[in-house]
């Protein structure tokens, strides 16, 4: 007796037809890849784009990074109130940023013909 009078609750109340319309009657397993290949996130393109993108923006980072070390090498220079061995030191530091710089400038060029090339 208790097990229809629940029963009876339960459709009047609407949480059974609920839970018995949560039935998939979808395409399959294929049809949810194809349908999962349509969803934009934040990977476009194939791996090999993905690492190039990358290394790309990492490079454009490394060329902030070099702006920052110029101007660190120059309060380095300022603070040593014009010591010898700071003015070394401080344009050492700068000889170093410019020819990472212009390693950077390389890589990133190459590594720009590669997403050219692939587009």
């Amino acid at each position: 007796m208790k097990l229809p009078l629940l029963w009876l609750f339960l459709t009047l109340r609407g949480l059974l037809p609920r839970a018995m319309a949560q039935v998939f009657d979808g395409p399959g397993l294929e049809g949810g890849v194809d349908v999962a290949t349509l969803i934009d996130g934040p990977l476009h393109g194939t791996l090999r784009f993905v690492i190039l993108e990358f290394f790309y923006k990492a490079l454009g980072f490394l060329a902030l990074a070099a702006v920052v070390m110029v101007v660190a090498a120059g309060f380095y220079m300022v603070v040593g109130q014009g010591a010898e061995d700071s003015k070394e030191k401080a344009k050492k530091i700068i000889l170093y940023v410019v020819i990472g710089l212009i390693i950077v400038f390389v890589a990133r060029s190459v590594v720009g013909l590669f997403l050219n090339g692939i587009q």
